[in-house]
């Protein structure tokens, strides 16, 4: 076989050369292309975020008038003294606040709200946790008490009543004389009636016992809702494994409810916080007596619409705010634990 000459033009390699310039071409035409595709995705993300906005801007327009413009104008007239009339107060600073730190009455009035942040979650919780673990593992087969609807109904109650008719009915009821529920029958034995709003040792717990007895009614419906979420085998289980209603509440339904139960603890917290309706309807002085029962709220109502001090009562209000947001937020993160799925 010949050999070739070595001057002889190596043609093999054109071939090569070319289909790599081809390919090279083709691959440097390649991100124009991709370029093209990725402009779409683009701008249908534009036009969804342009579509979301406009469904946003509404709502968020409404809060900033309804919502956050109040707080930031009851912010500012916390810094005059405002009195309600004048169209120009004058600015004060912290003034306000500085007379707060010194105001007997109004850490009267929060300790009430503290006691009450504490004993209203509690109690409520625990009985309506109680009650609503009745109508849905109660009975002889752990099926729930017969009727358990009508008594969720019974329950419910006092949710359709407003809290004003309440305090109304619950004034009645503790009547000093023989006309009230609870004293006409320690009157007709010849004891001694109880002041249950006029006596300052008496009148807080009376009312917390009537704030318990209007809030327990929707948190025994709503348990109830969370617990007929549980599936059924697993307390059928449990029970074959030998479990009692104590275990079977502690180790199934607590942990399976935890999220509902942390949600209602944050709802009563600010209630409680926020308690007006009841102490300024039911007791004598409006929140008396002697300011045994005066809360926040009620201290806000008397110095902006009785002595007329808008700047002074706005303090408060700033005061009763920033305690609500630590609460709420001191809540979310104690109760804070690994979600239990099923």
């Amino acid at each position: 076989m010949p050999e070739r000459d070595a001057r002889e033009p190596v043609t093999g390699r054109t071939p090569v050369l070319a289909g790599a310039g081809e390919k090279g071409r083709n691959a440097m035409a390649r991100p124009a292309a991709g370029g093209r595709r990725s402009a779409a995705p683009r701008r249908i993300d534009a036009a969804r975020a342009r579509f979301i906005a406009g469904f946003l801007a509404a709502p968020v327009l409404l809060y900033a008038v309804y919502v956050i413009a109040p707080y930031a104008q009851a912010f500012s007239i916390a810094l005059t003294d405002w009195r309600g009339v004048s169209a120009s107060p004058r600015f004060v600073g912290l003034e306000n606040f500085r007379r707060l730190a010194g105001d007997s009455v109004f850490w009267t009035a929060v300790g009430h709200n503290a006691l009450l942040l504490v004993l209203l979650p509690l109690l409520t919780i625990a009985i309506a946790l109680s009650f609503a673990f009745l109508l849905n593992a109660g009975g002889a087969n752990g099926g729930g008490v017969a009727g358990s609807r009508f008594y969720r109904v019974v329950f419910f109650f006092p949710q359709v009543l407003a809290v004003a008719i309440v305090a109304v009915l619950f004034q009645q009821v503790f009547r000093p004389d023989g006309s009230g529920m609870l004293n006409a029958p320690l009157i007709a034995l010849g004891l001694e009636p109880v002041g249950f709003l006029s006596d300052p040792g008496v009148a807080f717990w009376s009312i917390l016992g009537v704030l318990v007895w209007q809030a327990v009614g929707f948190y025994v419906v709503l348990f109830s809702a969370g617990m007929a979420s549980i599936p059924r085998e697993m307390y059928e289980a449990a029970r074959i494994d030998g479990a009692g209603p104590g275990r079977l509440f502690f180790r199934i339904t607590l942990p399976l409810l935890w999220d509902t139960v942390q949600v209602g603890w944050i709802y009563l917290g600010i209630a409680a916080l926020d308690v007006f309706a009841v102490v300024w309807v039911m007791t004598p002085e409006r929140g008396g007596p002697d300011h045994s029962t005066t809360v926040m709220a009620a201290e806000i109502y008397r110095n902006a619409f009785q002595y007329f001090r808008f700047g002074y009562a706005s303090a408060m209000g700033v005061v009763l705010f920033f305690f609500t947001v630590a609460f709420a937020a001191a809540a979310l993160r104690l109760s804070r634990r690994e979600r239990v799925e099923y």
